[in-house]
C-alpha cells in the first residue's frame, strides 16, 4: 500500500474542513502497521481512505497494485473484495449463529455456503478461543466473543490486507495478544498486510511500525522489532 501527497477534507463551502494533509506513506507487504494518535487526527479517515471506503479527492492511493484515485466502481468493489475489514462495532447478524457470521466472510469473496466454508470458519474461530461457541447466536455471546467473531469473519476468507479499527478495544489483555499475534503470524505466512488504528498501548510492542498521526500530519515513524 502506499499513499503519495493525500490530501482529504469533509464539508463544503465555509463548513469545509481538511483530515488529512500530504499523507506520504508505503506500507511494506506482510507487515503489521499501527496507527495512533488522539482522537480526531485523522486515523480512521486514512484507513477507510486506504480501504476503498471514501473517494481519493486529491492526491495517490495504491492498493494492492491498483490506484485509486479515479478508479471506477467496478474496480474499488473488486479489492474490497480481497481485504478485510474489522471495525470497533462487530456488526454481527443477530439471528446467525457465530460460524454462520464468519462464513459469510466467505460468501462476500464469492464462495458458497458449503462444508468447506463452515470447516474454514471453525479453524478460525477456533484459533481465537471460540470452538465451543461455534453455534451460539450473538445475543448468547459476551462482547469480547463477539468481537472475536467479526475478527474470524474478516480473516476466514485470507485477505491480502487487513485494515482494522480497534480491533482489540473490548477485548481482555490475553485476547487483544492473540488476535495481534494471529494477525502477525498471517503476514509471515501468507503476506498479509496489517493497518490497525489502536489506543490499546498493550499491544504496541507487537508492532512491526508504529505511526503516529497528529491533526492530519504523520508526526512519527518509528519501526518496531514487532
Amino acid at each position: 500500500m502506499q499513499t503519495r501527497a493525500l490530501n482529504h477534507w469533509f464539508g463544503a463551502g465555509e463548513a469545509k474542513k481538511q483530515a488529512l494533509y500530504d499523507i506520504d506513506l508505503r506500507i511494506a507487504r506482510g507487515s503489521l502497521t499501527v496507527l495512533v494518535g488522539p482522537s480526531g487526527s485523522g486515523k480512521t479517515t486514512l484507513l477507510t481512505l486506504l480501504g476503498c471506503l471514501r473517494e481519493v479527492q486529491d492526491g495517490s492511493v495504491t492498493l494492492l497494485g491498483h490506484e485509486l484515485h479515479g478508479a471506477a466502481p467496478a474496480q474499488t468493489m473488486a479489492l474490497r473484495r480481497r481485504l478485510g475489514f474489522i471495525f470497533q462495532a462487530h456488526n454481527l447478524h443477530e439471528s446467525l449463529t457465530a460460524a454462520q457470521n464468519v462464513v459469510m466472510g466467505v460468501q462476500v469473496r464469492g464462495r458458497i455456503d458449503d462444508a468447506p466454508a463452515r470447516q474454514a470458519a471453525a479453524h478460525v474461530l477456533g484459533l481465537l478461543g471460540l470452538s465451543d461457541r461455534l453455534d451460539y447466536l450473538p445475543a448468547n455471546l459476551s462482547g469480547g466473543q463477539k468481537q472475536r467473531v467479526a475478527i474470524a469473519r474478516a480473516l476466514v476468507g485470507n485477505p491480502d490486507v487487513v485494515l482494522a479499527d480497534e480491533p482489540t478495544a473490548a477485548l481482555d489483555r490475553d485476547s487483544g495478544a492473540n488476535v495481534v499475534d494471529l494477525l502477525k503470524r498471517l503476514g509471515r505466512a501468507r503476506g498479509t498486510t496489517t493497518l490497525m488504528v489502536t489506543h490499546d498501548n498493550r499491544i504496541l510492542d507487537r508492532a512491526d511500525r508504529i505511526l503516529t498521526l497528529e491533526d492530519g500530519r504523520i508526526v512519527g515513524d518509528e519501526a518496531r522489532g514487532g
